[in-house]
């Protein structure tokens, strides 16, 4: 009964959550272990997971009262990578392994 009510308790404190799905330069192992990372340390993200084998789209689940898909996008970009019209911030590219660049 205690668990019921901690699942029920934290679903409604948690808010809200949408999932959006975004295209980015990701190729390998490296670059999604790096993606995934930085969203998770993003306040309002609920969740991550880049498929590379889906042309390298990555489903974010997160919570739209704490942040915006905007900003999701400039997380990726600022790790390097290319998130759907938003081009990586070029410096994070620079400083990525060569294997990881496109």
């Amino acid at each position: 009964m205690k668990t019921l009510l901690l699942v029920l308790l934290f679903g409604f404190l948690s808010g809200p959550t949408q999932t959006v799905k975004i295209k980015t330069s990701a190729i390998c192992e490296m670059c999604k272990e790096r993606i995934e990372k930085n969203l998770a340390l993003t306040k309002g993200v609920e969740k991550s997971d880049l498929n590379l084998e889906d042309q390298s789209n990555i489903t974010v689940v997160y919570n739209p009262d704490k942040i915006d898909v905007a900003k999701i996008k400039q997380v990726i970009a600022e790790t390097g990578y290319d998130a759907d019209d938003v081009k990586a911030i070029k410096k994070s590219f620079d400083k990525l392994p060569s294997c990881c660049k496109k």
